[in-house]
């Protein structure tokens, strides 16, 4: 990067270790010392590399119990976006699935934003947290909000010169609700942490948030109605709906630390992975343990899982299911099982290593110095 670079790094919330902390994380080693701005930290809820940066929060800090419920705040969030006062600087570098591409930045500096999707709660996926049988106040009032939500959502595109998508899927999001286009660039994944195991044991894995559009349930309902041991890493407001689903041979195991998940993927049949994602890591974390995925075929996964019907030469690194049911996903758990064999664990490495870490980070890298040289795309 250029000597003398300034650089301010914005994210919606500190508040957990997810796919979107992970591109942030890569952030920080790029531009190192870099102030972070961000609605909300939890401290000591991210990574030590994370932590190391001066981060900035808005008002949302101080809110009363926002730890647990700060996603009841969320009419509140473009404003605390747009009050976070970003220092003079040369390029501001958000990572946005909410509101943080809607900061405002400092006369003259260039904003790139990477978007994860646009804001998730008022497009895409507004029934899955707020319609019929969603619980907490946000189910009376975003009837009235959503509207006005959706309206700051597009206008803050202005204050944007660039955009990143992590997935095709995502890019044609942007098109569709924004009218901009944008550069996908997949986000990283820390193949080097993951090996193929010599022994894989009886049981199905999910790692994922537990929220609603995760539709870890659908799983959860399969795993226990087939008589499947399923082992589920996470944590979220869907938890104790979740564990009454479950039945004997289904665990829970809260989130694990780092250096536990390698052998949890290893060991597994496959990774189910049943909501609509707008990429997904942890199938290609699965991959680089050198385990196949069951995934529903729509959305990110597209992108990373290859099914036995898509190859085209290619080693197959998992399968899909069409529906989000149940008999659709037990189908897709039966054609797994048929050819477990055929699913080679060093093809399915090597074919999560070329989403790497560094693949991503030089990528980005090469993008940056191209908009800031004034060569890159308009």
């Amino acid at each position: 990067m250029p000597a003398g670079l300034r650089v301010a790094l914005v994210h919606d919330w500190l508040t957990g270790m997810r796919g979107g902390e992970k591109v942030l994380e890569v952030f920080c080693r790029i531009f190192p010392g870099a102030p972070i701005y961000t609605l909300l930290h939890l401290p000591g809820s991210v990574s030590p590399l994370i932590e190391s940066h001066p981060i900035r929060t808005s008002f949302v800090q101080s809110l009363p119990g926002v730890a647990r419920r700060y996603r009841n705040y969320l009419p509140l969030f473009p404003r605390a976006a747009e009050r976070l006062t970003i220092e003079p600087c040369d390029l501001v570098l958000s990572s946005s699935h909410c509101v943080a591409k809607g900061v405002c930045p400092p006369p003259g500096a260039l904003h790139v934003s990477y978007l994860h999707t646009p804001m998730r709660y008022v497009w895409d996926l507004y029934q899955e947290y707020f319609g019929p049988g969603r619980g907490g106040p946000g189910r009376y009032l975003m009837p009235i909000l959503r509207r006005p939500l959706q309206r700051w959502d597009v206008t803050s595109c202005s204050r944007v010169d660039h955009f990143l998508a992590n997935s095709a899927h995502v890019a044609r999001r942007i098109e569709r609700h924004y009218g901009r286009q944008a550069t996908v660039i997949h986000p990283p994944v820390e193949s080097e942490r993951f090996a193929p195991a010599c022994d894989v044991e009886d049981y199905y894995l999910i790692v994922s948030a537990l929220v609603p559009y995760k539709r870890v349930g659908l799983a959860v309902r399969a795993c226990r109605s087939s008589g499947r041991r399923l082992k589920v890493v996470g944590s979220g407001p869907e938890l104790a709906r979740l564990k009454a689903l479950g039945g004997p041979g289904v665990e829970f195991l809260g989130w694990q630390p780092d250096e536990v998940l390698p052998g949890l993927y290893a060991r597994a049949r496959a990774l189910i992975f049943p909501g609509e994602e707008d990429f997904g890591i942890t199938p290609l974390e699965s991959m680089a343990a050198g385990r196949p995925v069951v995934a529903f075929g729509r959305g990110g996964a597209l992108e990373t899982v290859i099914g036995p019907d898509d190859a085209g030469g290619r080693p197959p690194t998992g399968v899909f299911f069409d529906r989000q049911d149940e008999h659709s996903l037990l189908l897709a758990l039966e054609r797994l099982e048929e050819r477990l064999e055929s699913f080679d664990p060093q093809a399915l490495a090597e074919h999560a290593r070329s989403f790497d870490t560094r693949v991503f980070s030089a990528r980005v890298a090469a993008f940056l110095l191209a908009v800031l040289g004034g060569t890159g795309p308009s």
